[in-house]
């Protein structure tokens, strides 16, 4: 049986010190994670998607209680700040009937945590650092299936079974009807030539974008780590695959957080004169570059800006923000809040993960939110290997997404997900030595009886 060995703090005279054997933990296991994101296609089916989210969320946290003595990644006590800021906003819901969605976005924000936890814990504790991407590869998979759905049945929609297991009211919802009734992509239904743009398993196409570019480093990197394999392979397949759905989302922040996370990655890789990260960025922008000359992207960009307000409608929200918070900083509103002082149709507090916590749980969360990101783009670019440097980009794409994409929603944990395994390899390509100042209270000093 593995055990640990614990010094004495204090020891007989004349005597050596007594060496206490305690069991390790034991490790965490797998399989609940590529529940979570290995069936995301048959929980979007289901209608049950977001709603069955958080409740995984909740098996991960039992099985961290159950297992105990779990280190804590890097900044989680400013995400923890984050969440009792995001509770005491709760105080501030103008009614009854916001505490639904209140509640399925701090899930989400609470979700993220554990899935962080559980991942980090999961990827320190395995000789195979690989092992802990398997299950966002999984998701991945996943992606590039439904996004393709997007493209070759996009007006394909369905109710799903937990919309008709809801009560009428609450499934009538706009907020539950988003969620619990599927569609394989985003377009108007009124317009006449509409442009059908890949969502699923969202259901907006925004949120594919999101997911897409933090999901891609992840992939990235478990190809780095594993030379051989059936899934390495697979997903170098998959790799151009993907192309043709995620340029059809049209997601202009997507390409742009793309575009950034890449040169922060080719500059780290210059400076440190890392010559396969370099080859792997320009092998990544010439397929890139390759499918644009196939799909007019800039073309259908142009057009959709021409055809709609979307630019304009954005404004008029973010000056909306700017101009409430003044009244209430602190706490915020608790929820958006639909106004008929903006031009756009839906709520101010929304169409920007920056703006929805600046105006629903106000200023300081809004500082405890961005410092998290900060803080483990910070730690996470310690990383010396191709496979972490790909993986410290993660929290720079956020970075980049946070004004203009809404993150309280399943992306917030692919985000963590991607952090957690960057921050592991760092700490472990760093060395024990590292490792134990970072926890210093992850050994257990007794005295011997």
């Amino acid at each position: 049986m593995p055990v640990t060995l614990a010094l004495a703090a204090s020891e007989p005279e004349g005597e050596g010190p007594s060496v206490i054997v305690t069991p390790l933990p034991p490790r965490l296991p797998r399989w609940p994670l590529l529940i979570m994101f290995g069936l995301v296609p048959l929980w979007w089916l289901a209608g049950a998607f977001y709603l069955v989210w958080p409740l995984c969320g909740a098996l991960l946290l039992a099985l961290l209680i159950v297992r105990g003595r779990v280190p804590l990644p890097p900044a989680t006590g400013v995400w923890l700040l984050f969440l009792a800021l995001v509770l005491l906003s709760a105080t501030q819901l103008p009614s009854s009937v916001s505490l639904l969605p209140f509640g399925l976005r701090l899930g989400y924000y609470v979700t993220a945590l554990v899935v962080g936890g559980y991942v980090y814990v999961y990827a320190r504790e395995r000789a195979d650092p690989a092992a802990a991407l398997v299950p966002i590869c999984a998701f991945w998979f996943g992606l590039v299936l439904l996004g393709w759905l997007g493209v070759l049945a996009p007006r394909f929609a369905l109710t799903t079974p937990m919309e008709m297991l809801l009560p009428a009211g609450l499934a009538g919802h706009p907020y539950t009807q988003d969620l619990v009734h599927i569609r394989a992509a985003e377009y108007s239904e009124l317009s006449l030539d509409p442009i059908f743009r890949p969502a699923a398993p969202f259901p907006y196409t925004n949120n594919y974008g999101s997911a897409y570019a933090m999901t891609l480093p992840c992939v990235v990197a478990y190809t780095m780590l594993r030379r051989r394999g059936f899934l390495r392979w697979a997903l170098l397949v998959s790799l151009p695959l993907s192309l043709a759905p995620t340029f059809l989302t049209l997601n202009r922040v997507m390409f742009v957080s793309l575009g950034v996370g890449l040169g922060v990655l080719g500059v780290r890789a210059a400076l440190r004169g890392n010559v396969r990260v370099g080859a792997s960025v320009v092998g990544v922008l010439v397929i890139g570059g390759l499918t644009a000359l196939l799909i007019p992207v800039g073309e259908l960009i142009n057009e959709r800006v021409q055809s709609s307000d979307t630019n304009t409608d954005r404004l008029s929200l973010y000056v909306e923000v700017i101009r409430r918070i003044g009244d209430s900083p602190w706490l915020g509103y608790g929820a958006p809040v639909t106004v008929d002082t903006v031009t756009a149709q839906v709520p101010v507090g929304t169409q920007g993960q920056l703006w929805m916590v600046m105006f629903s749980h106000g200023i300081p969360a809004l500082l405890c939110f961005l410092a998290w990101f900060v803080i483990v783009v910070l730690k996470s670019a310690r990383a010396r290997s191709a496979p972490g440097q790909w993986l410290a980009v993660v929290p720079v794409i956020c970075l980049v997404q946070i004004p203009f994409y809404g993150m309280a929603d399943p992306t917030i944990t692919i985000a963590f997900f991607g952090v957690a395994v960057a921050m592991a390899l760092a700490e472990r390509e760093a060395g024990p030595r590292h490792a134990d100042r970072a926890h210093p209270t992850r050994f257990r000093w007794a005295v011997a009886g």
